[in-house]
């Protein structure tokens, strides 16, 4: 019965995601005949809407909102512009600088707004004219926007990792939050050197170097955007207040610094700006309760455990399995978004690599990392859409400029997925995880 159940479940899902049913659909659709296996049609919807209700009346989910909305305000408020000057600042005088400042660029607001696409929008929006201008090649430029943007999904705070949590039964936000800085950093760093090294070798120019007044007033003008990073990471590390509630704690802030500091936006801007995020919240939640439902009829049928069976079958050596986790996660993120693909995909393989010895907080870091680099590849990849739109160059021409910068995040992938410590090591230190 479970092969049937698993037949049915996927094959659904499949056969309706390649006739371009919208994927929250597909899912919820999936899971309703999945059901039908076991009970009656009524019963089997009865069922799905309930988990679907029952799974999104979570305090954790809260924070989704409220982050989605903050990274708004901020992609409003004139803040990615000050976080590139500061950027400038950082990488000015390395080879290739402007690619250098796209990445610090993304690197800091990314980790701010929580969201790979709004990074490759904003900062690759400001980025590629200026590149243009200094004779870099506009795919070059691209190609490092698109490759550097995922570094905000594991450098926190993430609500890839608030979903994670909730979907795993409560593994701790924070740790998973403290657990992204390195990997985080890794990412982008990996792509500074790929991309210095290209630079190096076309003859890309140097920036100017800044005068010390222009960096202290650069760096004095970043320091309050950069302050929302310590309010709500201390806060959280520090126990003042929950991951939810920072959340909230980052909208006001982003709402002062917009609003009352900066003075980039208006009352008269505020019902747009809530009604993008209630869009946004509305359609992540949506894909979130009907992941939910078949997470659920997963677990109803035994999916999870005969999936495990099969894989710890080939080989019960973890070195094995976890390559095959990670080249099947890399397929999945080449056709399914980020947040479905957790969704779905965790349940099913966090008791295999539990097996295995492997912690939660590591397989989470490893598997945001996995999926961050399937939205930079085709044919589904939201922020390679992004990239290329932003820089005005078709995907057929960025392609081949994105090759090194792939195979350098499949490297630092593997590094992450085999050596624990890069995950874990600072929350045992912060928090004594």
């Amino acid at each position: 019965m479970e092969l049937q159940s698993a037949l049915t479940l996927f094959g659904v899902f499949g056969l309706l995601m390649v006739i371009g049913v919208p994927i929250a659909f597909a899912i919820g659709i999936a899971a309703v005949l999945t059901f039908m296996l076991f009970m009656t049609f009524d019963q089997s919807v009865y069922i799905t809407a309930q988990q679907m209700a029952s799974g999104l009346d979570s305090f954790t989910l809260l924070a989704i909102p409220f982050f989605i909305l903050a990274g708004n305000i901020m992609n409003r408020g004139g803040i990615a512009l000050r976080l590139i000057e500061f950027a400038k600042v950082l990488g000015g005088r390395l080879p290739g600088s402007l690619a250098h400042c796209n990445v610090l660029a993304n690197m800091m607001f990314g980790s701010i707004s929580g969201s790979a696409v709004a990074s490759a929008a904003a900062v690759g929006g400001v980025m590629a004219p200026m590149q243009k201008k200094e004779g870099y090649d506009p795919a070059y430029s691209a190609a490092v926007n698109i490759s550097s943007c995922p570094t905000g999904l594991l450098i926190p705070p993430s609500t890839t990792f608030i979903v994670y949590s909730l979907i795993t039964n409560g593994t701790s936000i924070a740790a998973l939050f403290v657990a992204g800085y390195i990997p985080g950093l890794l990412m982008g760093l990996g792509i500074m050197a790929i991309a210095g090294v290209i630079a190096r070798k076309r003859g890309y120019p140097v920036s100017p170097r800044p005068s010390w007044r222009e960096v202290v007033h650069k760096t004095a003008d970043a320091l309050l955007p950069l302050g929302l990073i310590v309010v709500v990471m201390g806060g959280i590390i520090g126990g003042v207040f929950t991951a939810t509630e920072a959340s909230a704690v980052a909208v006001v802030y982003t709402l002062f610094l917009a609003l009352v500091w900066y003075r980039e936006i208006g009352l008269k801007d505020l019902p747009a700006i809530i009604l993008e995020s209630a869009v946004t919240t509305s359609i992540v939640l949506l894909m979130i309760g009907c992941s939910i439902a078949m997470s659920k009829v997963m677990a109803f049928a035994d999916i999870p455990y005969t999936i495990s069976d099969a894989l710890l079958a080939v080989s019960d050596n973890p070195l094995v399995l976890f390559l095959v986790i990670n080249i099947a996660l890399l397929v999945v993120g080449t056709f399914m978004d980020m947040t479905p693909a957790l969704l779905i995909f965790t349940p099913i393989f966090l008791p295999v690599v539990q097996d295995l010895g492997m912690d939660p907080v590591h397989f989470g870091v490893m598997m945001t990392f996995n999926l961050s680099i399937g939205i930079c590849t085709p044919p589904v990849g939201s922020a390679l859409f992004v990239g290329c739109s932003v820089a005005k160059v078709s995907i057929g021409n960025v392609l081949r400029p994105l090759l090194p910068f792939y195979a350098v995040l499949v490297v630092l992938l593997l590094a992450v997925t085999y050596i624990p410590a890069l995950s874990l090591t600072l929350p045992r230190l912060v928090l004594g995880y």
